[in-house]
């Protein structure tokens, strides 16, 4: 860069620092990014700022990706390269803010990690011999049977429930939005020695379905500690949360059924898209389907 582009920028961090009054963690993550533009500058070569384009940031912002800085990171970059042109174009150093409407690559969605059907199974029939494990028991069954949310298990009154229709109802989950959802025999079960218990040793004045020994309803922090309880005193070494068993229930419906609606429905998910990101599609059925259906996909006959 010339004398007059560099001068512009020590001119940028000086109203940032003293006007602006910037935190000096702000500055100094500007500082560095804007170096990593004065580089490509150099690189390219481009002497004056108003001489970069659109094309050249979004080149810059790719090249970052490839070195593997993370969308966070871009997008900070990103942040302080518009906010510099702002600057410039205040100061009519420029006519366009090249960065304007270029976005970041989006992060990849981490998945939860997901427990097979044995897995489950030594989760699910380790025995419950003390009321709090019938309790407990009662709870990762229908974590697994109806893909609840944590929130939505400890929000669960005993009217929400109709044990004889197999069903329960979650009155207000994530957005508001009430469904009425499907209990299995397993988790039924579970559920009706836990009634039986809870009957005659728990205080009945509170409506929750799932209470301390005191009778108070049992909240979200409890409910996580008990599964850690759980499965260390089952002797079980993988550290497993209620969101896994959420997940787990997704997956293996989707996996069983390929009926990505229905699991949406289920999971209470508004946008089908968070149901895809949310749960592993068989790839194997995929390419079936595709085998299938794409007129271009399908084998010659020998």
């Amino acid at each position: 860069m010339d004398s007059d582009a560099e001068l512009m920028l020590a001119d940028f961090f000086k109203q940032l620092t003293v006007e602006v009054r910037a935190s000096e963690h702000t500055v100094k993550n500007y500082q560095r990014d804007l170096k990593h533009l004065s580089r490509y500058c150099t690189d390219k070569p481009i002497t004056r700022w108003a001489d970069l384009k659109h094309t050249d940031i979004r080149a810059h912002i790719a090249s970052r990706h490839r070195k593997g800085l993370s969308s966070k990171s871009l997008q900070r970059e990103l942040s302080a390269i518009r906010s510099f042109y702002n600057y410039l174009l205040k100061k009519g150093q420029t006519d366009v803010n090249p960065a304007q409407h270029i976005q970041a690559p989006k992060q990849a969605r981490k998945l939860p990690k997901t427990l097979d059907v044995d897995q489950l199974s030594g989760l699910l029939e380790a025995g419950a011999s003390s009321l709090l494990e019938i309790r407990d028991l009662a709870m990762f069954e229908l974590f697994y049977s109806s893909g609840l949310r944590l929130s939505e298990l400890s929000a669960l009154d005993l009217t929400d429930l109709d044990l004889p229709d197999s069903t329960l109802t979650v009155r207000i989950g994530k957005g508001g939005k009430s469904r009425v959802l499907p209990v299995g025999s397993k988790a039924v079960t579970a559920i009706e020695n836990w009634l039986q218990q809870r009957a005659v040793k728990i205080p009945a004045i509170e409506p929750a379905l799932f209470v301390s020994t005191r009778g108070t309803r049992l909240g979200q922090r409890n409910i996580e500690l008990r599964l850690e309880r759980w499965c260390k005193a089952k002797g079980i070494a993988e550290h497993i949360h209620p969101h896994m068993l959420r997940h787990s229930f997704a997956s293996h419906l989707l996996e069983s059924s390929h009926d990505l609606r229905a699991v949406q429905e289920l999971l209470g998910h508004s946008n089908i898209s968070t149901t895809q990101i949310y749960t592993h599609l068989d790839f194997q059925h995929l390419a079936e389907i595709y085998d299938k259906a794409h007129p271009r996909a399908k084998k010659k006959p020998l």
